[in-house]
Protein backbone atom coordinates (compact mmCIF):
# COMPACT_ATOMS: atom_id res chain seq x y z
CA UNK A 1 0.00 0.00 0.00
CA UNK A 2 2.87 2.37 0.64
CA UNK A 3 3.74 2.13 -3.06
CA UNK A 4 0.27 3.45 -3.88
CA UNK A 5 0.20 6.24 -1.28
CA UNK A 6 1.04 9.67 -2.66
CA UNK A 7 1.00 13.33 -1.74
CA UNK A 8 -1.27 13.97 -4.73
CA UNK A 9 -2.98 11.98 -7.46
CA UNK A 10 -3.91 13.25 -10.92
CA UNK A 11 -6.59 11.65 -13.08
CA UNK A 12 -5.77 11.95 -16.77
CA UNK A 13 -2.58 12.27 -18.83
CA UNK A 14 -3.64 14.79 -21.44
CA UNK A 15 -2.56 18.41 -21.75
CA UNK A 16 -3.76 19.28 -18.23
CA UNK A 17 -2.51 16.18 -16.44
CA UNK A 18 1.00 16.41 -17.87
CA UNK A 19 1.49 20.03 -16.82
CA UNK A 20 -0.09 19.36 -13.42
CA UNK A 21 2.38 16.55 -12.82
CA UNK A 22 5.28 18.79 -13.76
CA UNK A 23 4.13 21.54 -11.38
CA UNK A 24 3.49 19.26 -8.41
CA UNK A 25 6.80 17.48 -8.83
CA UNK A 26 8.45 20.88 -8.91
CA UNK A 27 6.90 21.53 -5.50
CA UNK A 28 8.43 18.31 -4.20
CA UNK A 29 5.14 16.41 -3.93
CA UNK A 30 5.17 12.68 -4.56
CA UNK A 31 2.66 12.59 -7.37
CA UNK A 32 1.21 9.97 -9.70
CA UNK A 33 -0.95 10.32 -12.81
CA UNK A 34 -3.61 7.65 -13.32
CA UNK A 35 -4.56 7.26 -16.97
CA UNK A 36 -7.12 4.76 -18.22
CA UNK A 37 -5.78 4.70 -21.79
CA UNK A 38 -2.84 2.80 -23.20
CA UNK A 39 -0.86 6.00 -23.74
CA UNK A 40 -0.74 9.70 -22.93
CA UNK A 41 -2.49 12.38 -24.99
CA UNK A 42 -6.07 12.52 -23.73
CA UNK A 43 -8.43 13.94 -26.33
CA UNK A 44 -5.65 14.05 -28.90
CA UNK A 45 -4.94 10.35 -28.45
CA UNK A 46 -8.46 9.17 -29.21
CA UNK A 47 -9.79 11.73 -31.69
CA UNK A 48 -7.68 10.71 -34.66
CA UNK A 49 -10.47 10.75 -37.25
CA UNK A 50 -9.74 12.01 -40.80
CA UNK A 51 -9.31 15.78 -40.76
CA UNK A 52 -8.97 16.10 -36.96
CA UNK A 53 -7.35 19.46 -36.31
CA UNK A 54 -7.14 22.25 -33.73
CA UNK A 55 -8.89 25.58 -34.35
CA UNK A 56 -6.20 27.63 -32.57
CA UNK A 57 -2.83 28.48 -34.12
CA UNK A 58 -0.14 25.98 -33.17
CA UNK A 59 2.18 28.54 -31.61
CA UNK A 60 -0.61 29.50 -29.20
CA UNK A 61 -2.12 26.04 -28.70
CA UNK A 62 0.98 24.96 -26.80
CA UNK A 63 2.55 25.25 -23.37
CA UNK A 64 3.99 28.63 -22.47
CA UNK A 65 5.70 27.64 -19.19
CA UNK A 66 8.91 26.42 -20.81
CA UNK A 67 10.82 28.54 -23.30
CA UNK A 68 13.11 25.57 -23.93
CA UNK A 69 10.17 23.45 -25.09
CA UNK A 70 8.63 26.15 -27.26
CA UNK A 71 11.99 26.87 -28.91
CA UNK A 72 12.89 23.21 -29.54
CA UNK A 73 9.58 21.90 -30.83
CA UNK A 74 9.01 22.44 -34.56
CA UNK A 75 5.44 22.98 -35.71
CA UNK A 76 4.85 22.38 -39.41
CA UNK A 77 1.41 24.00 -39.92
CA UNK A 78 -0.38 27.14 -38.81
CA UNK A 79 -3.13 25.07 -37.18
CA UNK A 80 -1.92 21.65 -36.10
CA UNK A 81 -3.53 18.35 -37.09
CA UNK A 82 -4.07 15.55 -34.58
CA UNK A 83 -0.89 13.57 -35.30
CA UNK A 84 1.27 16.63 -34.72
CA UNK A 85 -0.41 17.53 -31.43
CA UNK A 86 -0.10 13.96 -30.19
CA UNK A 87 3.59 13.96 -31.15
CA UNK A 88 4.06 17.28 -29.34
CA UNK A 89 2.67 15.87 -26.10
CA UNK A 90 4.99 12.86 -26.38
CA UNK A 91 7.89 15.25 -26.88
CA UNK A 92 6.93 17.18 -23.75
CA UNK A 93 6.55 13.99 -21.70
CA UNK A 94 9.99 12.80 -22.73
CA UNK A 95 11.61 16.20 -22.29
CA UNK A 96 10.33 16.51 -18.72
CA UNK A 97 10.72 12.80 -17.89
CA UNK A 98 7.06 12.57 -16.95
CA UNK A 99 6.36 8.95 -17.88
CA UNK A 100 7.98 7.50 -14.76
CA UNK A 101 5.13 8.95 -12.70
CA UNK A 102 2.28 7.92 -15.03
CA UNK A 103 0.31 4.68 -14.59
CA UNK A 104 -1.34 3.70 -17.88
CA UNK A 105 -4.24 1.21 -18.19
CA UNK A 106 -5.52 2.50 -14.83
CA UNK A 107 -9.23 3.23 -15.08
CA UNK A 108 -10.51 4.81 -11.86
CA UNK A 109 -13.96 3.43 -11.04
CA UNK A 110 -14.52 4.98 -7.61
CA UNK A 111 -13.03 7.52 -5.24
CA UNK A 112 -14.15 8.25 -1.69
CA UNK A 113 -13.12 10.98 0.73
CA UNK A 114 -12.12 9.51 4.09
CA UNK A 115 -13.25 12.28 6.46
CA UNK A 116 -11.39 10.92 9.48
CA UNK A 117 -8.06 10.68 7.66
CA UNK A 118 -8.71 13.69 5.37
CA UNK A 119 -7.61 11.78 2.29
CA UNK A 120 -9.02 10.32 -0.88
CA UNK A 121 -9.12 6.58 -1.53
CA UNK A 122 -9.27 5.70 -5.22
CA UNK A 123 -10.15 2.29 -6.59
CA UNK A 124 -9.28 1.27 -10.13
CA UNK A 125 -11.46 -1.04 -12.21
CA UNK A 126 -8.76 -3.67 -11.70
CA UNK A 127 -9.28 -3.47 -7.94
CA UNK A 128 -6.00 -1.67 -7.25
CA UNK A 129 -6.25 1.07 -4.61
CA UNK A 130 -4.50 4.46 -4.41
CA UNK A 131 -4.49 6.97 -1.54
CA UNK A 132 -3.61 10.66 -1.37
CA UNK A 133 -4.83 13.71 0.53
CA UNK A 134 -5.31 15.64 -2.73
CA UNK A 135 -6.78 14.65 -6.08
CA UNK A 136 -6.67 16.72 -9.26
CA UNK A 137 -9.21 15.69 -11.90
CA UNK A 138 -7.60 16.46 -15.24
CA UNK A 139 -10.00 14.15 -17.01
CA UNK A 140 -10.89 16.48 -19.87
CA UNK A 141 -13.94 18.45 -20.97
CA UNK A 142 -14.49 16.43 -24.17
CA UNK A 143 -13.40 12.94 -23.15
CA UNK A 144 -16.72 11.08 -22.84
CA UNK A 145 -18.53 10.55 -26.16
CA UNK A 146 -22.31 10.39 -26.40
CA UNK A 147 -22.90 6.88 -27.70
CA UNK A 148 -25.45 6.43 -30.50
CA UNK A 149 -28.74 5.00 -29.26
CA UNK A 150 -30.42 4.21 -32.56
CA UNK A 151 -32.37 1.00 -32.72
CA UNK A 152 -30.35 -1.77 -34.35
CA UNK A 153 -26.89 -0.16 -34.02
CA UNK A 154 -25.32 -3.51 -33.19
CA UNK A 155 -26.93 -5.28 -36.17
CA UNK A 156 -25.04 -3.41 -38.89
CA UNK A 157 -22.98 -5.89 -40.88
CA UNK A 158 -20.59 -3.31 -42.31
CA UNK A 159 -17.92 -1.33 -40.45
CA UNK A 160 -19.06 0.93 -37.59
CA UNK A 161 -16.53 3.66 -36.86
CA UNK A 162 -16.57 6.18 -34.03
CA UNK A 163 -14.85 9.54 -34.34
CA UNK A 164 -13.66 9.42 -30.71
CA UNK A 165 -11.98 6.02 -31.09
CA UNK A 166 -10.86 5.89 -34.69
CA UNK A 167 -8.53 2.97 -35.50
CA UNK A 168 -4.91 3.94 -34.85
CA UNK A 169 -3.91 2.34 -38.14
CA UNK A 170 -6.58 4.26 -40.01
CA UNK A 171 -9.37 2.82 -42.17
CA UNK A 172 -9.53 2.53 -45.95
CA UNK A 173 -12.76 4.14 -47.16
CA UNK A 174 -12.04 3.90 -50.87
CA UNK A 175 -14.80 2.30 -52.95
CA UNK A 176 -17.06 2.32 -49.87
CA UNK A 177 -20.55 3.73 -49.39
CA UNK A 178 -20.11 5.78 -46.22
CA UNK A 179 -22.66 7.38 -43.93
CA UNK A 180 -21.64 10.07 -41.42
CA UNK A 181 -24.03 10.89 -38.58
CA UNK A 182 -23.36 14.29 -37.04
CA UNK A 183 -22.33 17.70 -38.36
CA UNK A 184 -20.72 19.33 -35.34
CA UNK A 185 -17.03 20.22 -35.21
CA UNK A 186 -16.00 16.62 -35.86
CA UNK A 187 -18.37 16.11 -38.75
CA UNK A 188 -17.45 19.39 -40.43
CA UNK A 189 -13.77 18.45 -40.23
CA UNK A 190 -14.08 14.88 -41.46
CA UNK A 191 -16.76 15.19 -44.16
CA UNK A 192 -14.58 16.96 -46.80
CA UNK A 193 -11.79 14.43 -46.24
CA UNK A 194 -14.03 11.36 -46.38
CA UNK A 195 -15.75 12.70 -49.50
CA UNK A 196 -12.43 12.55 -51.35
CA UNK A 197 -11.97 8.89 -50.40
CA UNK A 198 -15.40 7.27 -50.47
CA UNK A 199 -17.30 6.01 -53.50
CA UNK A 200 -20.32 7.77 -52.04
CA UNK A 201 -20.86 9.75 -48.85
CA UNK A 202 -24.25 10.29 -47.23
CA UNK A 203 -24.30 12.98 -44.52
CA UNK A 204 -27.04 12.56 -41.90
CA UNK A 205 -27.52 16.04 -40.48
CA UNK A 206 -29.38 16.63 -37.23
CA UNK A 207 -28.38 20.25 -36.61
CA UNK A 208 -26.72 22.38 -39.33
CA UNK A 209 -23.53 24.12 -38.24
CA UNK A 210 -22.17 27.62 -38.59
CA UNK A 211 -18.67 27.42 -40.06
CA UNK A 212 -15.86 29.89 -40.64
CA UNK A 213 -13.85 29.26 -43.83
CA UNK A 214 -10.16 28.98 -43.05
CA UNK A 215 -6.96 28.32 -44.94
CA UNK A 216 -4.59 26.13 -42.99
CA UNK A 217 -1.10 26.05 -44.48
CA UNK A 218 2.42 24.90 -43.84
CA UNK A 219 4.82 27.42 -42.38
CA UNK A 220 6.98 29.16 -44.96
CA UNK A 221 10.76 28.74 -44.65
CA UNK A 222 11.98 30.85 -41.72
CA UNK A 223 8.45 31.85 -40.66
CA UNK A 224 8.37 29.70 -37.53
CA UNK A 225 11.79 30.95 -36.43
CA UNK A 226 10.54 34.52 -36.69
CA UNK A 227 7.51 33.66 -34.60
CA UNK A 228 9.63 31.92 -31.97
CA UNK A 229 11.71 35.07 -31.64
CA UNK A 230 8.49 36.94 -30.88
CA UNK A 231 7.28 34.47 -28.26
CA UNK A 232 7.58 36.88 -25.28
CA UNK A 233 5.23 39.33 -27.02
CA UNK A 234 2.92 36.57 -28.28
CA UNK A 235 2.52 35.05 -24.83
CA UNK A 236 1.99 38.46 -23.25
CA UNK A 237 -0.76 39.21 -25.77
CA UNK A 238 -2.34 35.82 -25.09
CA UNK A 239 -2.51 36.54 -21.38
CA UNK A 240 -4.43 39.75 -22.03
CA UNK A 241 -6.75 38.38 -24.69
CA UNK A 242 -10.26 37.35 -23.54
CA UNK A 243 -10.01 33.89 -25.08
CA UNK A 244 -6.26 33.39 -24.69
CA UNK A 245 -5.64 33.43 -28.44
CA UNK A 246 -4.41 36.79 -29.65
CA UNK A 247 -3.57 35.67 -33.18
CA UNK A 248 -5.96 34.38 -35.83
CA UNK A 249 -8.43 31.81 -34.53
CA UNK A 250 -12.14 31.15 -34.65
CA UNK A 251 -12.42 32.75 -31.22
CA UNK A 252 -10.48 35.89 -32.09
CA UNK A 253 -12.75 36.37 -35.10
CA UNK A 254 -15.76 36.31 -32.76
CA UNK A 255 -14.17 38.88 -30.45
CA UNK A 256 -13.45 41.14 -33.43
CA UNK A 257 -17.11 40.94 -34.48
CA UNK A 258 -18.13 42.70 -31.27
CA UNK A 259 -16.57 45.92 -32.58
CA UNK A 260 -18.45 45.78 -35.88
CA UNK A 261 -21.55 47.89 -36.78
CA UNK A 262 -24.97 46.47 -35.86
CA UNK A 263 -26.96 44.65 -38.50
CA UNK A 264 -30.17 46.30 -37.34
CA UNK A 265 -29.03 49.65 -38.71
CA UNK A 266 -27.46 48.19 -41.86
CA UNK A 267 -28.75 49.26 -45.27
CA UNK A 268 -29.69 46.86 -48.04
CA UNK A 269 -26.37 47.68 -49.71
CA UNK A 270 -24.51 46.91 -46.47
CA UNK A 271 -26.16 43.51 -46.29
CA UNK A 272 -25.52 42.75 -49.94
CA UNK A 273 -21.87 43.65 -49.48
CA UNK A 274 -21.68 41.34 -46.44
CA UNK A 275 -23.06 38.42 -48.46
CA UNK A 276 -20.54 39.16 -51.21
CA UNK A 277 -17.79 38.51 -48.64
CA UNK A 278 -19.10 34.99 -48.04
CA UNK A 279 -20.43 33.20 -44.98
CA UNK A 280 -17.98 34.89 -42.64
CA UNK A 281 -18.92 38.33 -43.92
CA UNK A 282 -22.61 37.52 -43.47
CA UNK A 283 -22.04 37.12 -39.73
CA UNK A 284 -19.78 40.13 -39.21
CA UNK A 285 -22.08 42.31 -37.10
CA UNK A 286 -21.66 43.69 -33.60
CA UNK A 287 -25.15 43.09 -32.23
CA UNK A 288 -25.75 39.43 -33.06
CA UNK A 289 -24.48 38.12 -29.72
CA UNK A 290 -26.92 40.22 -27.70
CA UNK A 291 -30.02 40.49 -29.87
CA UNK A 292 -31.76 37.33 -31.07
CA UNK A 293 -33.55 39.21 -33.86
CA UNK A 294 -30.22 40.58 -35.11
CA UNK A 295 -28.82 37.07 -34.92
CA UNK A 296 -31.63 35.73 -37.07
CA UNK A 297 -31.14 38.54 -39.59
CA UNK A 298 -27.47 37.55 -39.88
CA UNK A 299 -28.45 33.90 -40.24
CA UNK A 300 -30.64 34.84 -43.19
CA UNK A 301 -27.64 36.49 -44.86
CA UNK A 302 -25.57 33.42 -43.96
CA UNK A 303 -28.09 31.29 -45.84
CA UNK A 304 -27.76 33.54 -48.87
CA UNK A 305 -23.99 33.12 -48.72
CA UNK A 306 -24.34 29.33 -48.55
CA UNK A 307 -26.61 29.45 -51.61
CA UNK A 308 -23.77 31.15 -53.52
CA UNK A 309 -21.56 28.12 -52.81
CA UNK A 310 -23.87 25.10 -52.84
CA UNK A 311 -25.42 24.66 -56.29
CA UNK A 312 -28.43 22.57 -55.27
CA UNK A 313 -31.03 24.92 -53.79
CA UNK A 314 -32.67 22.30 -51.54
CA UNK A 315 -29.33 21.22 -50.11
CA UNK A 316 -28.25 24.82 -49.57
CA UNK A 317 -31.45 25.57 -47.66
CA UNK A 318 -31.03 22.46 -45.51
CA UNK A 319 -27.53 23.59 -44.50
CA UNK A 320 -28.77 26.83 -42.91
CA UNK A 321 -28.54 26.58 -39.08
CA UNK A 322 -31.56 27.10 -36.83
CA UNK A 323 -29.71 27.76 -33.57
CA UNK A 324 -28.27 31.23 -32.83
CA UNK A 325 -24.79 31.94 -34.09
CA UNK A 326 -22.41 31.88 -31.10
CA UNK A 327 -24.50 29.28 -29.28
CA UNK A 328 -22.07 26.55 -30.31
CA UNK A 329 -18.32 26.59 -30.73
CA UNK A 330 -17.39 28.09 -34.11
CA UNK A 331 -16.04 25.50 -36.54
CA UNK A 332 -13.05 25.91 -38.81
CA UNK A 333 -14.19 25.10 -42.34
CA UNK A 334 -11.87 23.80 -45.03
CA UNK A 335 -14.14 23.33 -48.02
CA UNK A 336 -17.17 22.05 -46.10
CA UNK A 337 -19.92 23.62 -48.18
CA UNK A 338 -18.08 23.00 -51.44
CA UNK A 339 -18.13 19.29 -50.57
CA UNK A 340 -21.90 19.17 -51.14
CA UNK A 341 -21.36 20.06 -54.81
CA UNK A 342 -19.58 16.76 -55.37
CA UNK A 343 -21.50 14.13 -57.33
CA UNK A 344 -20.65 11.48 -54.73
CA UNK A 345 -22.06 13.39 -51.72
CA UNK A 346 -25.65 13.53 -50.53
CA UNK A 347 -27.30 15.25 -47.55
CA UNK A 348 -30.13 13.81 -45.47
CA UNK A 349 -31.82 16.52 -43.41
CA UNK A 350 -33.08 14.65 -40.34
CA UNK A 351 -35.35 17.56 -39.45
CA UNK A 352 -37.57 16.28 -42.25
CA UNK A 353 -37.61 12.72 -40.93
CA UNK A 354 -35.47 11.08 -38.25
CA UNK A 355 -33.41 7.91 -38.28
CA UNK A 356 -35.74 5.05 -37.39
CA UNK A 357 -33.23 2.23 -37.19
CA UNK A 358 -29.89 0.88 -38.26
CA UNK A 359 -30.21 -2.38 -40.18
CA UNK A 360 -27.58 -4.94 -41.27
CA UNK A 361 -27.26 -3.14 -44.61
CA UNK A 362 -27.68 0.54 -43.82
CA UNK A 363 -29.74 3.28 -42.20
CA UNK A 364 -33.50 3.68 -42.38
CA UNK A 365 -35.04 7.12 -41.95
CA UNK A 366 -38.58 8.38 -42.16
CA UNK A 367 -37.57 9.72 -45.57
CA UNK A 368 -36.18 6.48 -46.97
CA UNK A 369 -33.46 3.83 -46.74
CA UNK A 370 -29.74 4.26 -47.41
CA UNK A 371 -27.53 1.26 -48.17
CA UNK A 372 -24.07 1.64 -46.64
CA UNK A 373 -20.81 -0.22 -46.22
CA UNK A 374 -19.51 2.02 -43.39
CA UNK A 375 -21.27 4.10 -40.74
CA UNK A 376 -19.30 6.83 -38.97
CA UNK A 377 -20.72 8.13 -35.70
CA UNK A 378 -19.78 11.72 -34.81
CA UNK A 379 -22.46 12.16 -32.18
CA UNK A 380 -20.77 14.52 -29.72
CA UNK A 381 -19.68 14.48 -26.08
CA UNK A 382 -21.05 14.61 -22.56
CA UNK A 383 -18.97 17.73 -22.00
CA UNK A 384 -17.42 19.26 -18.89
CA UNK A 385 -18.96 16.90 -16.30
CA UNK A 386 -19.08 13.64 -18.24
CA UNK A 387 -15.78 12.16 -17.11
CA UNK A 388 -16.22 12.72 -13.37
CA UNK A 389 -19.89 11.71 -13.52
CA UNK A 390 -18.85 8.28 -14.71
CA UNK A 391 -16.63 7.76 -11.67
CA UNK A 392 -18.28 6.92 -8.35
CA UNK A 393 -17.03 10.09 -6.59
CA UNK A 394 -18.22 10.34 -2.98
CA UNK A 395 -17.49 13.37 -0.80
CA UNK A 396 -18.64 14.28 2.70
CA UNK A 397 -21.40 12.09 4.12
CA UNK A 398 -21.05 9.79 1.12
CA UNK A 399 -22.69 12.26 -1.27
CA UNK A 400 -22.29 11.05 -4.86
CA UNK A 401 -21.04 13.77 -7.20
CA UNK A 402 -23.09 12.64 -10.18
CA UNK A 403 -26.27 12.76 -8.08
CA UNK A 404 -25.30 16.16 -6.71
CA UNK A 405 -24.83 17.55 -10.22
CA UNK A 406 -28.04 15.88 -11.44
CA UNK A 407 -29.97 17.66 -8.68
CA UNK A 408 -28.18 21.00 -8.40
CA UNK A 409 -26.96 21.26 -11.96
CA UNK A 410 -23.29 21.24 -13.04
CA UNK A 411 -22.18 23.68 -10.33
CA UNK A 412 -18.77 24.46 -8.87
CA UNK A 413 -16.80 27.27 -7.28
CA UNK A 414 -14.53 28.93 -9.86
CA UNK A 415 -14.74 25.80 -11.99
CA UNK A 416 -12.05 24.46 -9.65
CA UNK A 417 -13.86 22.84 -6.71
CA UNK A 418 -17.27 21.57 -5.63
CA UNK A 419 -18.79 22.20 -2.20
CA UNK A 420 -18.88 19.01 -0.14
CA UNK A 421 -15.88 17.47 -1.92
CA UNK A 422 -12.78 18.58 0.02
CA UNK A 423 -9.30 18.46 -1.50
CA UNK A 424 -10.69 17.63 -4.94
CA UNK A 425 -9.55 20.05 -7.62
CA UNK A 426 -10.96 20.08 -11.15
CA UNK A 427 -9.05 21.39 -14.13
CA UNK A 428 -11.53 23.16 -16.42
CA UNK A 429 -14.65 22.27 -14.48
CA UNK A 430 -18.10 23.78 -15.08
CA UNK A 431 -17.96 27.49 -14.37
CA UNK A 432 -14.44 27.88 -15.77
CA UNK A 433 -13.49 29.66 -19.02
CA UNK A 434 -12.34 26.45 -20.71
CA UNK A 435 -15.11 25.78 -23.21
CA UNK A 436 -15.08 29.25 -24.74
CA UNK A 437 -11.32 29.83 -24.82
CA UNK A 438 -7.98 28.50 -25.97
CA UNK A 439 -7.95 25.35 -23.86
CA UNK A 440 -4.20 25.36 -23.24
CA UNK A 441 -4.08 28.98 -22.10
CA UNK A 442 -6.97 28.33 -19.73
CA UNK A 443 -5.55 25.10 -18.30
CA UNK A 444 -2.17 26.68 -17.55
CA UNK A 445 -3.89 29.21 -15.30
CA UNK A 446 -5.81 26.41 -13.56
CA UNK A 447 -2.75 24.24 -13.02
CA UNK A 448 -0.66 27.09 -11.66
CA UNK A 449 -3.46 28.22 -9.32
CA UNK A 450 -3.92 24.68 -7.96
CA UNK A 451 -0.18 24.25 -7.43
CA UNK A 452 0.05 27.58 -5.58
CA UNK A 453 -2.94 26.58 -3.44
CA UNK A 454 -1.33 23.31 -2.39
CA UNK A 455 1.86 25.17 -1.51
CA UNK A 456 -0.17 27.59 0.60
CA UNK A 457 -1.86 24.71 2.43
CA UNK A 458 1.52 23.17 3.22
CA UNK A 459 3.12 26.44 4.30
CA UNK A 460 0.15 27.43 6.49
CA UNK A 461 -0.12 24.05 8.17
CA UNK A 462 -3.57 23.28 6.73
CA UNK A 463 -4.60 19.86 5.49
CA UNK A 464 -7.98 20.39 3.86
CA UNK A 465 -9.60 22.97 1.60
CA UNK A 466 -13.25 22.94 0.68
CA UNK A 467 -15.49 25.27 -1.32
CA UNK A 468 -18.23 26.88 0.75
CA UNK A 469 -21.81 26.40 -0.53
CA UNK A 470 -22.57 30.12 -0.39
CA UNK A 471 -19.45 31.05 -2.36
CA UNK A 472 -20.31 28.38 -4.92
CA UNK A 473 -23.85 29.70 -5.24
CA UNK A 474 -22.60 33.26 -5.73
CA UNK A 475 -20.11 32.13 -8.38
CA UNK A 476 -22.78 30.25 -10.32
CA UNK A 477 -25.08 33.29 -10.16
CA UNK A 478 -22.25 35.53 -11.34
CA UNK A 479 -21.30 33.25 -14.25
CA UNK A 480 -24.94 32.84 -15.24
CA UNK A 481 -25.62 36.58 -15.13
CA UNK A 482 -22.93 37.23 -17.73
CA UNK A 483 -24.72 35.15 -20.38
CA UNK A 484 -28.24 36.20 -19.37
CA UNK A 485 -28.27 39.16 -21.76
CA UNK A 486 -26.84 37.20 -24.71
CA UNK A 487 -28.20 34.76 -27.25
CA UNK A 488 -26.53 32.01 -25.21
CA UNK A 489 -29.47 32.19 -22.81
CA UNK A 490 -32.12 31.99 -25.54
CA UNK A 491 -34.32 28.86 -25.45
CA UNK A 492 -33.29 27.99 -29.01
CA UNK A 493 -29.64 27.74 -27.95
CA UNK A 494 -29.09 24.02 -27.49
CA UNK A 495 -25.51 22.78 -27.34
CA UNK A 496 -23.00 20.89 -25.25
CA UNK A 497 -22.17 24.22 -23.63
CA UNK A 498 -25.43 23.95 -21.67
CA UNK A 499 -25.79 20.18 -21.66
CA UNK A 500 -28.75 20.16 -24.04
CA UNK A 501 -27.13 17.44 -26.17
CA UNK A 502 -27.31 14.87 -23.35
CA UNK A 503 -30.78 13.53 -22.49
CA UNK A 504 -31.62 14.13 -18.82
CA UNK A 505 -28.70 16.47 -18.14
CA UNK A 506 -29.78 19.52 -16.17
CA UNK A 507 -29.60 22.54 -18.46
CA UNK A 508 -27.10 25.19 -17.36
CA UNK A 509 -24.54 27.17 -19.32
CA UNK A 510 -21.23 25.71 -18.13
CA UNK A 511 -18.65 28.23 -19.31
CA UNK A 512 -17.30 31.44 -17.81
CA UNK A 513 -17.59 34.05 -20.54
CA UNK A 514 -16.04 37.19 -19.03
CA UNK A 515 -12.68 36.11 -20.45
CA UNK A 516 -9.47 34.62 -19.10
CA UNK A 517 -7.92 37.92 -17.85
CA UNK A 518 -10.99 38.72 -15.71
CA UNK A 519 -11.20 35.14 -14.52
CA UNK A 520 -7.52 35.16 -13.58
CA UNK A 521 -7.97 38.45 -11.73
CA UNK A 522 -10.80 37.01 -9.66
CA UNK A 523 -8.93 33.80 -8.88
CA UNK A 524 -5.80 35.72 -7.86
CA UNK A 525 -7.85 38.08 -5.72
CA UNK A 526 -9.42 35.12 -3.91
CA UNK A 527 -6.03 33.48 -3.32
CA UNK A 528 -4.38 36.70 -2.12
CA UNK A 529 -7.17 37.22 0.41
CA UNK A 530 -6.45 33.83 1.97
CA UNK A 531 -8.70 31.77 -0.33
CA UNK A 532 -11.97 33.57 0.17
CA UNK A 533 -14.94 31.27 -0.30
CA UNK A 534 -13.02 28.21 0.87
CA UNK A 535 -12.83 26.63 4.31
CA UNK A 536 -9.25 25.70 5.26
CA UNK A 537 -8.54 23.45 8.22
Amino acid sequence: MDDNRFDALIIGAGFSGLYMLHELRRLGLRTCVLEKAHDIGGTWLFNRYPGARCDIESIEYSYSFSDEIQQEWVWTETMPAQPEIEAYLHFVAEKLDLRRDIRLHTDIAAMTFDEEASEWVLRAASGETFVAPYVVAASGILSVPVEPDFQGVDTFAGASLYSSRWPAVGFDLTRKRVGVIGTGSTGVQMIPVIAEQAAHLTVFQRSPAFTLPWRVREFAPGELDELKAQYPDIRAAQREHPVGAARLSAFSVLINMLARPPIKTATADDKAEAVEKGVMGALDWGDIFFDIDANRMATELYGQAIARIVTDAETAAALVPTHPFGCKRPIIDQGYYETFNRANVGLVDLRKGVITEVTPTGIATEQGFHELDVIVYATGFDAMTGALSRIDVRGRDGVLLRDYWATEGPVSYLGLAVAGFPNLFIVQGPGSPSAATNFVAALEQHVEWIAACLKHLHDSGNRTIEALPEAQREWVEHATSIVAATVLAHPSCNSWYNGANVPGKKRMYMGYTAGIPEYRRRCDEIATAGYTGFALS
